[in-house]
């Protein structure tokens, strides 16, 4: 269902353009306050997220370039997950995300980049955890698994290709991985999770120092991410679960701006991709019905949508889920 986030009482508007970055606080979000009534899925449009710092939430979802990258057949055998599972069909791995990338270039006319594989990095594939770019400027991470350290590499070379302000992570004491990054066009919400620590957030508040930012504990995931994302402007797509919920709860008290949310029943579905293509409008892809068909279900009634469902059951043995596997950039200037 659709309700609303209730900005914490007593808290003070940050005015546009001042930075913080804010540690999770131990009180309850206030529920005396009023709330006003869900707007309607035909109400959810960029128009609703005017205002607040750092840009307003506007821009949010505009995408020109995406790099993505090939999957090593290592993947099946070595990368990371959090527990022991089914192994994974490498041969539909590949098909899974060949169509992934094919509705990014061809369906939507995005200018894709394309990294090649790499077999001595199992995991390369979840591009999303070694760059966090926000409009001209991208931070190439220090992702918190050693094993995953050189991926940054040849996701430096390929954004330098794209003249972006480029800036590293070099401080050994942070560990920052994207999955944990939660942008919402007006402020940041950085999960503090195995993968990623305060030092890494804070680096991440310099890097963008426009938007507000603000920590969220993850505790039963890998990433913040592995539970929500953006479904639209102003929307955010939440999981079901007591950790999922926990997390909402402590964003509601973190943020000076009340967003609507978008509920469904599975974790995993809430991790969805929302784009604004010129000519297209509002964009989602999500998770395939025949993977979770009650979550697909919620999807459906965002009537203002074009909803691409896209199958990702085998990368998500290893824990990857549709955000992780490309990275999204929005080029204002020529290159």
């Amino acid at each position: 269902m659709v309700g609303c986030l209730f900005r914490q009482s007593g808290v003070s508007p940050t005015p546009r353009g001042q930075r913080r970055a804010r540690g999770l606080v131990a009180v309850q979000c206030a529920r005396g306050g009023a709330c006003y009534s869900p707007p309607s899925m035909a109400g959810l449009s960029s128009s609703s997220s005017g205002g607040g710092g750092g840009g307003g939430g506007s821009s949010l979802g505009l995408c020109s370039h995406v790099v993505v990258r090939g999957l090593p057949e290592s993947l099946s055998q070595h990368a990371l997950r959090i527990e022991k599972g089914p192994e994974v069909d490498f041969a539909r791995a590949e098909r899974e995300h060949q169509l992934y990338v094919a509705v990014l270039k061809n369906k939507l006319g995005l200018q894709v980049l394309e990294l090649p594989a790499d077999e001595s990095l199992p995991d390369c594939v979840f591009v999303e955890d070694v760059a966090v770019v926000c409009e001209e400027t991208a931070l190439i991470t220090r992702p918190g698994a050693p094993s995953r350290r050189k991926e940054v590499d040849a996701m430096k070379k390929a954004l330098e290709s794209l003249n972006l302000n480029i800036v590293e992570m070099t401080d050994e004491n942070a560990t920052l991985d994207g999955g944990d990054v939660l942008f919402t066009g007006r402020e940041f919400f950085v999960g503090l999770s195995k993968r990623t620590n305060q030092r890494g957030a804070e680096i991440l508040a310099d890097t963008f120092k426009d938007y507000a930012v603000s920590t969220v504990p993850v505790y039963d995931s890998l990433h913040l991410k592995s539970f929500c994302s953006m479904a639209g402007p102003n929307l955010i797509a939440i999981g079901s679960t007591e950790a999922a919920q926990k997390a909402l709860k402590t964003m509601q008290q973190m943020s000076d701006h009340r967003y609507d949310k978008l509920t469904v029943p599975d974790d995993a579905a809430a991790n969805c991709i929302y784009l604004n293509i010129p000519g297209k409008g509002h964009v989602l892809l999500h998770r395939a019905p025949e993977e979770y068909p009650e979550s697909a279900k919620v999807f459906e009634k965002l009537k203002d949508h074009m909803l691409i469902p896209i199958a990702n059951t085998e990368v998500e043995k290893v824990d990857g889920l549709l955000t992780c596997c490309s990275v999204l950039i929005n080029k204002t200037s020529e290159l």
